[in-house]
């Protein structure tokens, strides 16, 4: 089902963009009324109603102002690959992006700004590829979670210095610290009475990986060992001498409810999938207790954390 949704700005002078413009050019208009089509399925995981309508005001504004995406992007000082990933919402917007929007585009009352607030107070961003919103709510709210991480570490079990390194690839730093805000907001799960269990696999290349140097691997790891004292986290590591096992299809976790059916979220480089889909539940179940027969025992991946921190 599409739902309209019709954003209007009011202001006595139409809304003009602040650029260097020579008399023989064409003064640009932007439009006052933004029309958004959005889907309100509640199937569709992968938009935020929120950010949609912000990137269809940041469009509007450009399109009726007769702007490439380079012209925009070198007028505020950033990549024209920025502006896109706001327009498609592949990336939420940031607040300094927000204000030199407003004062480009002399917005009444701040709008862009405005929005972002909104983005913010609602908890909208979207911190991580597209279907990774629906995610995040499901994860607040799961009462168990099988999760296997291949590559980094998850994000409900990093610290702050480690998820920022990790957020710091390809992101602006600014952007970088708002999705580190999201993410290590999610770790108050560990908070919740209703979480039974969560079962994590991690390949050991994972805790090899000097990600942040050594410093910020050797808190890393001690967090680790700590939350693997709660009684409701079980925590097992895949040996490298492993060598190849079921985990090499990639990182993924699955959800369970006390109410309502299982979900499966799998990582992409570009997106993520959220499915209830019975049978995609069922194949990672299966994956994911094939994964834990590779992995060593919990005991033994105690062992092996003391023995990586000791390394460092």
């Amino acid at each position: 089902m599409l739902q309209r949704v019709t954003i209007r700005l009011h202001a006595k002078d139409s809304i003009r963009p602040h650029l260097s413009w020579s008399p023989t050019d064409r003064r640009p208009q932007v439009a006052q009324e933004v029309v958004v089509h959005m889907s309100s399925d509640a199937g569709d995981f992968t938009r935020d109603p929120l950010i949609r309508a912000y990137a269809a005001l940041l469009r509007s504004c450009r399109e009726g102002a007769s702007l490439s995406r380079v012209r925009l992007a070198e007028a505020l000082g950033c990549s024209p690959g920025w502006i896109e990933k706001l327009e498609t919402c592949e990336k939420p917007p940031s607040e300094a992006t927000s204000d030199d929007l407003d004062t480009f585009f002399r917005m009444p009352a701040r709008t862009f700004h405005t929005m972002w607030t909104e983005i913010k107070r609602e908890g909208k961003h979207l911190a991580g590829p597209p279907g990774f919103p629906g995610y995040v709510d499901r994860e607040a709210r799961a009462s168990i979670l099988n999760i296997f991480a291949g590559m980094v570490l998850h994000g409900l079990f990093q610290t702050p210095a480690y998820a920022r390194e990790v957020l710091l690839v390809g992101r602006r730093a600014e952007e970088a610290e708002d999705l580190l805000a999201t993410r290590l907001a999610r770790q108050e799960i560990f908070e919740r009475p209703e979480l039974a269990q969560i079962s994590i696999v991690i390949d050991e290349a994972v805790l090899r990986r000097l990600t942040g140097g050594r410093a910020v691997m050797k808190e890393q790891l001690d967090h680790l060992i700590h939350l693997a004292d709660d009684p409701r986290v079980t925590l097992q590591i895949v040996p490298m001498s492993k060598g190849a096992y079921q985990g090499n299809m990639g990182a993924f976790t699955i959800l369970g409810f006390d109410q309502g059916p299982d979900a499966v979220y799998v990582e992409g480089h570009t997106s993520g999938h959220l499915s209830e889909d019975p049978r995609e539940v069922r194949g990672h179940t299966l994956a994911f207790n094939l994964i834990r027969g590779a992995a060593l025992s919990a005991d033994q991946s105690l062992e092996l954390l003391h023995e990586v921190v000791e390394s460092l």
